[in-house]
C-alpha cells in the first residue's frame, strides 16, 4: 500500500514553485490535491496494464511452445486463457481514471480517491502474484517440464478471474458504496 501512496507523495513533492504558490490559493489547493491523486491513480493503473500486457505476451509464447511440442490437449484451454488475459488487459486500459469534471453526472469525492489509490494498490499485489505464476509456468515450459500443464493453466485462469472480479469492484470503491 505504501508503494502507491509513495507515487502520490512523489508527485506532490515534484510540484513546481509556481504550482505550490497557486496551490496556496483557497479552493485551488483541493483541486490540485485531487489532480495529484488522479494522476497517481493513472500511473498505478498504467503499471498494472503494462504488467498484464507483458504477461499476455508470455502466455502467447507458452502457447506457441506447447503447439510446437504438439500438446494439443491443452491448447484450447491456453487459447481461452489468452483471450481472458486480453479482455482483462483491455478492461484495465479503458477504465476510468477516477476523474470527475465540473459537469460530470457522477462526482468522485476526495476521500473516495484515497480509497481508490488503496484499492489499486491491492490490485498491484494481485497482478504481481499473477505475473510471478506466469513467469514460473514459462520457465517450466522452457525447461521442458510439462507434467503439470493443465493444473498450471487452470490455476492461472482462476487467479486472472479473481483479479478481474476484484477489479470490477473498483467502480463501487470510486463511488464510495463499498
Amino acid at each position: 500500500m505504501s508503494e502507491n501512496r509513495d507515487v502520490y507523495a512523489e508527485a506532490k513533492k515534484q510540484m513546481r514553485l509556481s504550482e505550490r504558490i497557486v496551490a496556496a490559493i483557497p479552493g485551488f489547493r483541493g483541486y490540485k490535491e485531487k489532480e495529484l491523486r488522479r494522476e497517481s491513480d493513472k500511473i498505478i493503473r498504467n503499471h498494472i496494464n503494462l504488467k498484464l500486457s507483458e504477461s499476455k505476451d508470455d502466455l502467447k509464447s507458452i502457447f506457441q511452445k506447447l503447439s510446437d511440442r504438439r500438446y494439443f490437449d491443452v491448447l484450447t484451454d491456453m487459447d481461452r486463457l489468452i483471450a481472458k488475459a486480453d479482455r482483462v488487459t483491455e478492461k484495465i486500459n479503458h477504465a476510468s481514471y477516477g476523474y470527475s469534471g465540473f459537469f460530470d453526472i457522477v462526482k468522485v469525492k476526495e476521500e473516495n480517491l484515497n480509497r481508490m489509490i488503496d484499492f489499486d494498490n491491492k490490485l498491484v499485489g494481485e497482478v504481481d502474484g499473477l505475473v510471478a505464476d506466469i513467469d514460473v509456468f514459462k520457465a517450466e515450459i522452457t525447461k521442458g517440464e510439462t507434467k503439470n500443464i493443465r493444473i498450471r493453466v487452470q490455476n492461472i485462469a482462476d487467479k486472472l478471474e479473481s483479479f478481474e472480479e476484484t477489479f470490477d469492484k473498483r467502480t463501487q470503491v470510486i463511488l464510495g458504496v463499498t
